[in-house]
């Protein structure tokens, strides 16, 4: 594998980790970077990956969607063993399988892991950042336990940016 194809993977992976970190700490501006304009997310149980109708066909939507879901909830998001296609200079694809923690005790919730894969698709943009255009996320195993009490960090709620008029 070349240094130029190295490079791209590399990109994908601090794509994802940057995914993670933006959404476990709330950073939600940041996180909203990392998406294309058109982005479209599906959430499925079944362990393959089946076409179905999306949550959300936005960029914006999503983050305003993930973001009220876990305004009172504390959450641990991994990422491990990317298994990452370059399709061509503007297009990649992957899975990733996963492990999430979310716990909404804090607002009189219950505590959710789950286990499972991320199947995504990406963009390269016009300025050469890579961006989630397709997420899928798949579950294998969720398990709900009683909530840990835990507090979520103090930060600003997700505002849509204004539209042009």
């Amino acid at each position: 594998m070349d240094d130029d194809r190295l490079a791209e993977r590399a990109a994908l992976a601090e794509l994802k980790a940057s995914y993670f970190r933006y959404l476990d700490t709330k950073r939600w501006s940041s996180w909203r970077e990392l998406f294309t304009d058109d982005m479209v997310f599906y959430n499925e149980s079944a362990p393959v990956p089946t076409r179905s109708d999306p949550m959300t066909t936005s960029g914006d939507d999503f983050v305003e969607m993930v973001s009220r879901r876990l305004e009172n909830s504390v959450t641990v998001h991994q990422g491990h063993m990317p298994e990452l296609r370059l399709i061509d200079d503007g297009h990649a694809e992957g899975v990733w399988a996963m492990f999430d923690w979310v716990d909404s005790s804090g607002s009189g919730g219950t505590s959710m892991q789950g286990f499972g894969h991320y199947h995504e698709q990406y963009v390269k943009g016009t300025d050469g950042k890579w961006r989630i255009r397709e997420l899928r996320i798949t579950r294998l195993r969720t398990d709900l336990t009683a909530g840990t009490g835990a507090v979520p960090p103090k930060v600003e709620p997700w505002k849509r940016p204004l539209s042009p008029s």
